[in-house]
């Protein structure tokens, strides 16, 4: 199922850089902002305990991407971004890029079908999706056993942060370890898509 099949045309995106706050906007929807970048790091650095070839789902502002590419016992990090707007603002901003670091504009709900079994040591997953396909449980009940197929033995999946102390529904049913860490945040002022704009956030690394 191609996510092209469950979402409207791509959205308008833009880059604001005001007030101190650099926001991602996707059809005026706060996609991602730079307050995240701690939250970012050490979702990345968790990832990177667990070997040395990831695949992360979502550029966003490359903040994570940037992060395990340049860790030192990275070899291959390859994130997929379904929009190429994206894709060039980021690249507008960072011009030169870690060896490590591979970009594909690609639909990841397509490109996972498309990965070989047991083949990576992590994926990292943070991409913009559309509200209905969050709550759509087919498809992720269709993909999510590609995931858990994708990652070797041991390897480890980390969904963006939650700022509610719940484990995300439905990655937990497919796997059987879980490590959770708790963080502080302070987002913005004007931040909408956190359950406040202070408090604790959780990551959340579930293990093959």
């Amino acid at each position: 199922m191609s996510v092209n099949n469950q979402a409207n045309a791509d959205p308008k995106i833009e880059l604001v850089e005001q007030g101190g706050e650099v926001t991602l906007l996707f059809d005026d929807r706060q996609a991602m902002q730079a307050w995240e970048r701690n939250l970012m790091f050490a979702s990345g650095d968790l990832l990177c305990e667990f070997g040395s070839n990831f695949l992360e789902v979502g550029l966003g502002l490359g903040l994570s991407a940037l992060r395990i590419a340049e860790n030192p016992r990275v070899r291959r990090h390859v994130v997929i971004e379904k929009y190429k707007r994206v894709i060039d603002l980021f690249k507008d901003r960072h011009p030169s890029l870690p060896s490590t670091l591979e970009i594909v504009e690609a639909d990841f709900f397509d490109y996972i079908r498309g990965v070989e079994p047991a083949s990576l040591d992590g994926i990292f997953f943070d991409p913009f999706l559309p509200a209905e396909m969050g709550e759509d449980e087919n498809l992720w009940r269709e993909v999510t056993p590609l995931i858990v197929t994708a990652l070797k033995p041991g390897g480890a999946f980390i969904p963006f942060f939650t700022t509610r102390p719940e484990l995300k529904w439905p990655f937990c049913e497919y796997f059987d370890r879980i490590i959770v860490q708790r963080h502080s945040f302070e987002a913005y002022p004007t931040t909408r898509y956190t359950h406040g704009t202070s408090g604790n956030a959780y990551i959340q690394c579930f293990i093959r």
